[in-house]
């Protein structure tokens, strides 16, 4: 990895930091795509600590889209090819927020948002090509749903938690799907991954009784955030796979996802719903 430009959401917590700081002391210079300042700061500190190359930052909330498209601006202004981009981030809600933009926040962070930011750096990630990367952070949650319920996309006339988040993460798995699919031949491999049940900070944002009884529930079954990174990071630098595209990994293995999560048609129906809801459509 070393000199490989690397661009990772969510880098400054969980399986996201982990996954930097092991990228950053493998060689790679990193831009980090993050909403906190202060602990971008941090990280890069940090980095450079370790002996790192000094990161590049760029300020992105993923809630709002014209602060992705700034952020896939400023990436673009820095005039190098993408060799690997890291779509990390996520969150989860346990009611229902609408962004400023007038989406369900959950499907806005963990689908629209990584859909614009990839399709606005395809250029540099071309250049990047052959081997160029897009490795896309999704989860077994999507096993909490049996397809994306497209009559109620916004979670209007029902809200609950968990399939909620569980449809962001399947509409990971399509995305990836889809996109594998647009890009195969140009040498740009799309893959994604379930990082295992990981002891972070998703969901503490929401605060009160709730979210702390989610995470107590929960906490018996998490892993540490380095173990949770090892699948990404292998999905960013391994050679192992190459040439290996449209695929979902967990504990760094091709495994198969839920039939729901390869259904092409519903894979092409999310890509125009979503293309329509962020007013950006991929070059062809």
């Amino acid at each position: 990895m070393s000199n490989k430009h690397v661009v990772i959401t969510g880098p400054t917590s969980g399986i996201g930091l982990s996954a930097a700081r092991e990228l950053a002391g493998r060689g790679a210079q990193l831009t980090l795509l993050c909403r906190n300042p202060d602990k971008a700061n941090a990280l890069a500190e940090g980095i450079v600590a370790d002996g790192g190359h000094a990161p590049d930052q760029v300020p992105m909330d993923m809630s709002r889209l014209d602060s992705v498209r700034a952020a896939g601006a400023a990436v673009l202004e820095l005039g190098r090819p993408v060799d690997v981009l890291l779509n990390n981030a996520g969150l989860i809600n346990t009611r229902r927020v609408e962004t400023e933009d007038g989406f369900e926040e959950t499907l806005a962070v963990n689908h629209f948002a990584p859909f614009l930011l990839t399709g606005l750096l395809l250029p540099a990630i071309l250049d990047a090509a052959p081997g160029a990367r897009i490795v896309n952070v999704a989860s077994d949650a999507h096993s909490f749903v049996k397809g994306m319920d497209f009559d109620d996309m916004q979670a209007q006339q029902r809200y609950k938690t968990f399939p909620v988040y569980g449809r962001s993460k399947l509409a990971n798995i399509l995305f990836t799907r889809s996109l594998a699919a647009r890009l195969q031949g140009r040498g740009v491999t799309v893959n994604c991954l379930h990082p295992g049940a990981v002891s972070t900070n998703i969901g503490k944002q929401n605060g009160g009784l709730t979210a702390d009884v989610i995470h107590w529930l929960l906490k018996p079954f998490f892993r540490n955030a380095d173990k949770g990174a090892e699948t990404s990071v292998y999905l960013c630098t391994s050679d192992e796979v190459a040439n290996i595209s449209g695929a979902y990994f967990q504990d760094c293995k091709r495994i198969p996802a839920k039939p729901w999560a390869e259904d092409d048609a519903a894979a092409q129906r999310l890509w125009e719903y979503t293309e329509e809801c962020v007013g950006f459509r991929y070059p062809e």
